[in-house]
């Protein structure tokens, strides 16, 4: 294979595709240490693919004239990872090859992972966030061992006949890759019975087209919907057993526990700050993430408000909030809390989906969740044109007709993003004027986007996706329908209370948790961050996590409710 003469990055998107092998064990973390030069990153790589034992066989099948900046892409990624070890070999291959017809290969570019032994596509190529899948693959497929839980490997073997599973991704989605991965993990421990082809929606938008497949990531079993998001390793092989989506994995054997001071139950700005401080001040602390680590700060398109930071972005500034935390405290990511239990010596059992937590404290940092419309047509079409993460979801709709409903922060920042991709957007608020600040309002005039000011969606319309809405004038009391390819819906949060609701704790009438120097109305139960309401605002967030962490610390050193009952 004729390879570049220069070690520069390929990725034009970002500079930074490392991650560390996440297979081993259930502390899988991505370790993305923010901006690094050429050099660094290739040195890195050399390092994790020292890790290597098995020679990994890739080939890369394209076709001239035929998605030419990808193939390109592609072979200049494969090109510059096969030069960092002698254990990735990477030959290319016309897609009109004979090899083509043996694997079954069709579209260009289309990479195959060792096809002798596995059944492994991806169609596109691995830049952006898709990086670091291809990382995490590589040293799967090389060290031979995928790090499946014990309770994983269980609900597979009970998988008898074959599973093609499909899995959709975008090089801007930050939780693409653990999808993408757990499928990964599943078709190199079972190649007999599964296979995987990932599907890139901006390199192959008429593939995603056909699945209807409007957000991602989205995974599919032969040609079955089986999954909608990012799950937890255990959940995603569960749906793929029940070839529908599972929320909810109580493993078979709940005795392992873990005893530790102070559990943190969620993994932004407030819960990661909390554990560094929690761990400074002594305390043995672990973080609790179901989901992608940074929260709601991953989906930001652009971050100009941290100090410090003049203009970052939200996923890089998660990056390094997390290579921070995890300096400090245990973070368990893919575990989700489904109860809390308390005991009778004023400690508390935390019962996730993987594990039992025995802890001396709790501090609840859950945040919050999109706020829905509620309008009909809405749940029947998410991920099919509705959409809450232009981040995730922005890249499909180049070029077409989309509306943001909203008018503060978040929705004029999404809609200058969706803007800057190529999608023709409108406003939709249902106010007189937008709530977001000066500075936004007025790159919002500067862009020329169409604002509908007092209008509202009272309806979402579509057969298998979204085409036009039904808008209503508050002023006017008149309707109107609007052809449009997708909806992007910003218009605030619902506090995440459920495990609140479950302790009995106070809330305020908002929702939100009531708390009074981060102690709720139960002993050892804090709470910090969106979930607690006020000003949604990372740096508000990370120092409520902080001053939280040092409380908890006080409290049990000097327990205050011991002395109350003694006054």
């Amino acid at each position: 294979m004729s390879h570049e003469k220069h070690d520069e990055h390929p990725d034009g998107h970002r500079k930074n595709v490392s991650a560390d092998h996440k297979g081993h064990g259930h502390n899988n973390h991505d370790h993305d240490h923010g901006h690094k030069s050429a050099e660094e990153t290739t040195e890195e790589l050399k390092r994790l693919f020292s890790m290597l034992k098995n020679k990994v066989n890739i080939l890369l099948f394209t076709r001239k004239g035929e998605n030419d900046v990808y193939n390109d892409l592609a072979g200049r990624i494969l090109g510059w990872f096969g030069r960092t070890t002698d254990k990735i070999t990477v030959t290319p291959y016309s897609l009109g090859h004979d090899l083509a017809r043996k694997y079954r290969v069709h579209h260009s570019p289309t990479i195959v992972f060792m096809p002798d032994t596995y059944d492994i596509q991806w169609l596109g190529a691995p830049a952006g966030e898709e990086g670091r899948t291809l990382v995490e693959m590589i040293l799967l497929l090389g060290t031979g061992q995928t790090g499946l839980s014990e309770d994983s490997e269980k609900i597979l073997s009970r998988i008898t006949e074959k599973r093609h599973v499909r899995v959709f991704v975008s090089p801007t989605c930050p939780y693409c890759p653990q999808q993408a991965i757990n499928a990964a993990k599943a078709a190199i421990a079972h190649p007999d019975r599964i296979g995987l082809e990932i599907v890139d929606v901006q390199a192959f938008p008429e593939i995603a087209d056909a699945y209807d497949a409007q957000s991602v990531p989205q995974a599919f079993a032969d040609d079955v919907l089986i999954a909608m998001g990012a799950q937890a390793e255990e959940l995603f092989c569960l749906s793929l057993e029940m070839m529908e989506q599972q929320n909810v994995y109580i493993p078979d054997d709940d005795a392992l526990f873990v005893e530790t001071d102070l559990v943190i139950i969620g993994g932004g700005p407030a819960g990661l700050s909390a554990g560094i401080y929690a761990a400074r001040s002594g305390l043995n602390a672990v973080v609790l993430e179901k989901g992608a680590l940074g929260g709601q700060v991953t989906e930001t398109p652009v971050v100009e408000n941290y100090p410090g930071m003049t203009h970052v972005g939200g996923k890089a500034l998660a990056d390094v909030m997390v290579t921070h935390a995890l300096e400090y405290v245990r973070i368990y990511q893919g575990e989700e809390a489904v109860d809390i239990r308390p005991n009778e010596d004023g400690t508390h059992t935390v019962i996730t989906n993987r594990r039992k937590f025995l802890t001396r404290a709790i501090l609840l940092a859950t945040g919050a969740k999109y706020r829905r419309l509620d309008a009909p047509g809405e749940s029947r079409l998410s991920g099919r044109g509705v959409s809450y993460c232009s981040t995730c979801d922005g890249p499909f709709f180049k070029s077409k007709n989309v509306i943001i409903v909203g008018g503060g922060d978040s929705a004029v920042t999404e809609a200058i993003h969706l803007q800057s991709i190529g999608a023709d957007v409108t406003i939709i608020h249902r106010g007189d004027k937008l709530s977001a600040q000066h500075h936004l309002v007025r790159q919002i005039e500067d862009s020329g986007i169409e604002i509908l000011y007092n209008t509202e969606v009272r309806e979402i319309h579509g057969e298998t996706s979204v085409d036009k809405v039904t808008l209503y004038n508050n002023l006017t009391r008149t309707e109107q329908m609007m052809d449009v390819d997708g909806l992007f819906i910003a218009i605030g949060y619902v506090p995440a209370v459920d495990l609140a609701k479950k302790l009995g704790l106070e809330l305020t009438p908002e929702g939100f948790i009531r708390q009074e120097h981060f102690r709720t109305s139960r002993h050892g139960v804090y709470a910090a961050g969106d979930v607690t309401g006020g000003y949604n605002q990372i740096v508000i967030a990370s120092g409520q996590g902080s001053g939280a962490a040092m409380t908890i610390f006080e409290d049990l050193v000097h327990p205050y409710w011991k002395k109350e009952r003694s006054g």
